[in-house]
């Protein structure tokens, strides 16, 4: 019998069963945003996890279904069936190419709704004149007095990085909000699982950048979350990621995802057959207007900076049609609008 459960509920013996059908199944290099405290999770008849939110008459479901692949269509099916005793209709976002062809299958319309980004670490070196800005900005941060450390979220440390959250959303403006479901928390009842690396000025935390696992066929660390004072000198975030970088490959990690910034690298190559040109034709406008609603332009900048041996297109899926309510509704959700 099919089941929902609402993580806020939920027990850690439930998210880490989550987390387990993530290991073993999740090929999305940002499936661990699945945990994220306010998402809810259906299990159909079998193992495997579809993580989703509610939002008007949708269901906003988050990468694919987390599945062995000879199940995802019957878990999909399931959950479908489910969607429409509730009355409801499913949007999928974040999907990869790997789930283009199930969710198209099923019915759904499926549109590139922007990429991904990855550093494969073996090959990664910050060497050579394309890195010369990069390695200035980090210099200069270091000599104005800049220290770099890994640590625990307890304590002290825990109290200054919420100090920095309220002070880095308040430099945004009053009426911005904190945008949630699509990038990564910090804290939590999964917090073990995450790394925090902050840049300290006089034994001071000023900023921080916190990773999250990535499993799959390129398994490795995403640059999940991060924040900073608002008058932090140039080159700190650079600064704290290159530091990570360094531990990262001294461990032998094979990949840094910088994860999905929508409406970038779109590519009418990308697109799949039957898919919304009127949809496409919007997701190109929000890339060149679209500043208001999501700053990926300036995502985009940082995410190039370290020259990415990956970009990736990522998907959204309309089950009955594409619709712009659905994609009012993601907007929503995220605390876009």
């Amino acid at each position: 019998m099919s089941q929902s459960m609402e993580s806020s509920q939920g027990t850690q013996e439930k998210l880490e069963s989550v987390l387990k059908s993530i290991r073993d199944f999740g090929d999305n290099p940002s499936a661990f945003l699945a945990v994220n405290e306010g998402n809810e999770y259906f299990q159909g008849s079998g193992e495997g996890v579809i993580t989703y939110r509610r939002a008007g008459r949708y269901f906003i479901q988050f990468g694919g279904a987390f599945a062995d692949e000879s199940r995802q269509r019957t878990l999909l099916d399931e959950f479908q069936a489910y969607a429409r005793a509730q009355r409801r209709r499913i949007v999928g976002i974040q999907l990869q190419q790997t789930d283009v062809g199930l969710f198209a299958d099923a019915g759904f319309t499926v549109n590139q709704v922007g990429s991904s980004y990855s550093v494969h670490l073996p090959e990664f070196t910050l060497r050579g004149s394309k890195f010369v800005k990069l390695r200035n900005k980090i210099s200069r941060a270091k000599r104005s007095g800049v220290e770099v450390r890994e640590v625990p979220y307890e304590g002290e440390i825990r109290e200054r990085v919420e100090s920095i959250d309220r002070d880095w959303l308040r430099s945004k403006g009053k009426h911005v909000k904190e945008i949630e479901f699509l990038v990564g928390q910090i804290g939590g009842p999964v917090q073990e699982h995450r790394r925090l690396f902050v840049a300290l000025v006089e034994d001071k935390p000023v900023a921080y950048i916190s990773y999250s696992p990535a499993f799959g066929s390129r398994p490795g660390w995403l640059h999940d979350l991060s924040r900073r004072l608002p008058d932090v000198m140039p080159g700190v975030m650079e600064a704290i990621n290159a530091a990570a970088i360094e531990r990262f490959v001294e461990e032998g990690a094979e990949w840094l995802h910088f994860g999905f910034t929508p409406f970038t690298g779109l590519d009418p190559e990308c697109e799949v057959p039957g898919h919304s040109p009127l949809t496409g034709k919007f997701m190109r406008l929000l890339a060149e207007k679209g500043g208001s609603v999501y700053p990926a332009a300036t995502q985009l900048a940082y995410k190039e900076k370290w020259a990415p041996h990956l970009v990736l297109p990522e998907y959204l899926a309309f089950q009955g049609g594409a619709s712009f309510g659905a994609i009012w509704q993601i907007l929503r959700v995220t605390k876009s609008i």
